[in-house]
């Protein structure tokens, strides 16, 4: 139980930083910053899917 727990808090803490990352990518002007933020994304995206994945 204390896992499930550890991994939901894992899950809910990556999705708000996607969603920062979201929307400050939307606000940087330099294109190769812009390029980092977008793998950010992307990476953490996959890194949510896997651990929900986990949780079910």
């Amino acid at each position: 139980m204390h896992e499930l727990l550890e991994l939901h808090e894992l899950v809910t803490f990556k999705s708000l930083c996607l969603t920062k990352a979201l929307i400050m990518q939307k606000l940087v002007t330099d294109g190769e910053l812009k390029a980092i933020m977008q793998q950010d994304v992307t990476m953490t995206s996959r890194h949510i899917e896997d651990l929900k994945n986990h949780l079910t």
